[in-house]
């Protein structure tokens, strides 16, 4: 009697066992789950713990294949909004009520990690080798490598996989201390939904906001300055000036150093037109700007900035970018 219980339960044992998912087949099922599927809709709350006070936004996402793509970005609980869009045309990132829409010659977002797009996130998984799994009774959660061109300072991600329905619930993207700096909460993801391409036509999302362009006007007057709060003990500011061109102001800031930058900056001019851009897309949390190897610009309060330099690598420049706040220098 002993000895038949013995072999039930080694036998329950090992069918447990025989039941539990690799991390290869849970990589390999949620790959095929996410990027299979012809297209999807998604919610999220995105946190952005990397200034000094936390910022949430609301995000959401159309997806149709093969390269279709919309992605609504607006602080919580205000009607302000940013759009990224990828179309037939490029990809275009759309700020309806200042009647800005800049068109990138970028294959976004195929080259980097975007915690908000589950393909991206899939495709994450795949490319680390190393990535490192645990879970628990209702969740697989992966550490893995991100992809972002920013990597240096935000290099790694926690992605947790609910088991019941294999989609995510939640994006940790961290810094190298492992510290939350952008999280994801996924509210609600529906696959299979699919929108016609003239859903992802650009001007329908600038002619929504027509009138209130119109009456929205960026005023040229004096106003303060902003300043890169990052601390390089070997790059200083050395020069301050300001230049009026056709009414306008523009202050131009230099610092020199190890890690030499010039910031521009000066106030929004609204144009219905669209306007080209070199570069990707940078999602700096607050704003989607464009990042080139020795640039990166975007606007952020009523103000545009343009950082310059043939020094910094593409990770310094987004960590000055994000730095960049209305306050004095040290």
């Amino acid at each position: 009697m002993k000895l038949r219980l013995l072999v039930v339960v080694v036998c329950c044992l090992f069918l447990a066992a025989c039941g539990k998912a690799t991390k290869d087949e849970v990589i390999e099922d949620v790959n095929k789950k996410w990027n299979d599927a012809k297209g999807y809709e998604l919610s999220a709350s995105m946190e952005v713990r990397t200034g000094a006070e936390p910022r949430i936004y609301d995000v959401k996402v159309w997806h149709t294949k093969p390269d279709f793509y919309r992605v609504a970005v607006n602080p919580k609980g205000e009607s302000e909004q940013q759009l990224i869009v990828r179309n037939e045309e490029g990809v275009f990132v759309v700020t309806p009520s200042l009647r800005k829409t800049h068109k990138f010659q970028s294959e976004w977002p195929k080259q980097n990690s975007q915690a908000y797009i589950i393909g991206a996130l899939a495709d994450d998984l795949v490319s680390d080798s190393k990535a490192v799994m645990t879970e628990d009774d209702a969740s697989y959660t992966f550490e893995v490598a991100t992809r972002n061109v920013d990597q240096t300072a935000l290099p790694v991600q926690q992605i947790v996989i609910d088991k019941k329905t294999m989609l995510p619930t939640k994006v940790s993207v961290m810094d190298e201390s492992l510290q939350e700096q952008v999280v994801i909460t996924f509210a609600d993801i529906k696959l299979g939904v699919k929108h016609t391409a003239e859903e992802y036509a650009v001007e329908k999302f600038s002619e929504k906001e027509e009138k209130k362009a119109a009456s929205a006007e960026v005023v040229d007057t004096e106003f303060s300055v902003y300043y890169p709060t990052i601390d390089w003990a070997h790059t200083k500011l050395t020069d301050e000036f300001e230049v009026q061109e056709d009414g306008n102001t523009r202050v131009i800031l230099t610092f020199e150093g190890e890690k030499p930058f010039t910031l521009m900056q000066q106030p929004i001019q609204s144009d219905d037109t669209i306007l080209p851009v070199s570069g990707d897309p940078a999602d700096l949390g607050y704003t989607i700007g464009a990042i080139t190897d020795n640039s990166i610009q975007w606007d952020k309060d009523g103000m545009t900035f343009f950082i310059a330099s043939t020094k910094l690598t593409k990770d310094e420049l987004l960590e000055v970018a994000a730095s960049v706040q209305e306050s004095s220098m040290k």
